[in-house]
Formats: C-alpha cells, structure tokens, sequence
C-alpha cells in the first residue's frame, strides 16, 4: 500500500537586516576618522591626499598617506560593534553596507559585506578600475599593473563616483530591517541610502550623537557608543517579533 501522506519540510526565511556602517564602528578599535583629526594628517588637509587632484599633484604623498592606513588596519582589531552584528547572523540575514575601507567587519566575521569606499587591503591600475589586487605590504611609486600603469590604492577618493551606491540601493530596498550605526549621515551619496529604505519597516539608529533623521519613519534612535548601541540591538531583536 503506497503511503500518500508527505512530510511537508517547512523552511524558515530569515529576515533581513540591511546595515549602513560609519567611521564611528572603527573609531572604536583605534582607527581615527577624518574629523577626530580635524580633517588634517602628519599637517596636511584631507584634500592634499584624498582626492584624485592630490593624486596628480603629489601621489607619493597620496601613497604614504594610505600606506599608512593599511599599517593601522593592521594593528587593529574588531571590537564588540563587529562582532555583535556578526552574531546577528545566526538569526537574520545580514548585510553589511559599510562606508570603512578597514575588513574589521569580514574580520569579525560578517559574510556579506560591500564596501562603498572601496578597501584599504587593495590597489588597482590609475587607469583601469577593473584591474585589482590584493596587497598588504605598501603600494610604491614605480609598482605598476599588468597595463603598466601606477598601481593606486583601490578607493574612492572624495570628488570621485561611488560604483557600489546603485547595487546599495537595491540591497536597501529589500531589508526588512534597517540599522545606521556609527555614521554621521553627512556624506553622500552613502548618507541618502537611509532613504531607500521602506517607511514600513523598523528601523535604527546607533551613534553617540544621533544625526538628523526626522525625516524617517519607523525609527528608534540608541544613542550609545557603537558597541554599546549593538548590544542593545541585540536585546531588542531578541525579545521583539520584528
């Protein structure tokens, strides 16, 4: 006698959370932002080795400059911010929109992650954007791709297009969930990503100064450190039905 009664296999589709990270997480692990700086390094503006003027005007400069980051990268460590969105993993579906040019994120174990700004732990031909490599020693003057142009580190400097903010965009749109945590929401076109956003869905807010957002609907603001904030997320995904 054939058995016509079937087991049904009920799958569970995670949430999920789409998260925009600033400068605020890393600042945590030691690495300075541009503004705890005031905007200055080793006496130089941002402008002098930041932008792509800069790279025409003085790029061993430029290179030193993010050299120099790449070392600090180095030495720092994820912090409780990290991990705890990491964790975050085990409940939803987690994606990572992260302003950081730092793998602090992907260290900590977050597995989907877009960097808008491009990664300080790669360089790519000053021509050819599609010509990327990995490097973790410094960039020097006369080291050059296979189209034998300058290597240059691979990120967007200010003044230049964001490439990853339209595929932002989408990822945005599907969340269920939307966190900000650590940015300031002042610069775009990363900062206008809060907008594309469903004003149907929860969302939140972690930083020390919790910027402008009146704008926004749905929206509970923690305004606690990074890794203050993150564990406070964390309670409230647990105990709520969002």
């Amino acid at each position: 006698m054939i058995n016509h009664n079937r087991q049904i296999a009920v799958v569970e589709t995670k949430k999920k959370i789409v998260v925009l990270s600033g400068a605020g997480i890393s600042a945590e692990s030691g690495l300075k932002t541009f503004r705890d700086s005031d905007g200055l390094w080793q006496g130089y503006e941002v402008t002098e080795v930041a932008t792509p003027r800069a790279w025409k005007k003085n790029p061993r400069l430029v290179l030193d400059f993010y050299n120099m980051r790449r070392k600090n990268v180095l030495d720092a460590k994820p912090n409780a911010a990290h991990y705890g969105l990491a964790e975050l993993e085990n409940d939803f579906d987690v994606h990572i929109i992260t302003q950081n040019i730092d793998d602090l994120h992907e260290r900590a174990g977050s597995s989907k992650v877009m960097h808008l700004h491009g990664e300080i732990f790669k360089m790519r031909s000053e021509d050819n954007h599609e010509l990327i490599y990995e490097i973790r020693d410094d960039i020097k003057w006369g080291d050059v791709a296979a189209d034998g142009k300058q290597l240059r580190p691979h990120i967007v400097w200010f003044e230049e297009p964001v490439p990853m903010i339209e595929a932002a965009s989408a990822v945005v749109r599907t969340a269920d969930i939307f966190v900000v945590v650590g940015t300031s929401l002042v610069v775009y076109p990363a900062a206008g990503l809060v907008n594309y956003a469903s004003p149907l869905i929860s969302k939140f807010i972690i930083d020390k100064r919790i910027p402008y957002t009146s704008s926004l609907q749905n929206i509970k603001a923690i305004e606690k450190t990074a890794s203050e904030g993150v564990k406070e997320l964390q309670q409230i995904l647990r105990n709520s039905h969002l």
